[in-house]
């Protein structure tokens, strides 16, 4: 299945989280919170102003970034489990 997000939103991969502490301890699955961090994988076009102009919007596919805690809709496209969000949820790029 294709998939291409419209208007302003963004479709993001989450990246795993490390296993391990800076200690060595490893942490379990159970204990694990959901990284906020991801690649993104598609976006869409981009928004629309007051005046019907397309704004672009400043992330591309294969960027990386941060993004709230609650932030998008996890959806499973493909078998692989992605986050659709808006880029407004995007809290900045990782360089």
């Amino acid at each position: 299945m294709k998939f291409r997000p419209l208007h302003d939103r963004i479709v993001v991969k989450r990246v795993d989280a490390e296993q391990k502490t800076a200690g060595g301890i490893i942490i379990p699955d159970s204990a694990k919170e959901k990284p906020s961090q991801g690649e993104v994988l598609a976006v869409g076009a981009g928004a629309r102003d007051e005046a019907g102009k397309l704004v672009p919007l400043d992330v591309k596919a294969g960027d990386k970034v941060l993004f709230g805690k609650w932030s998008g809709t996890e959806v499973k496209i493909d078998g692989q489990d992605v986050l659709i969000m808006k880029e407004s949820d995007i809290l900045g790029v990782i360089d």
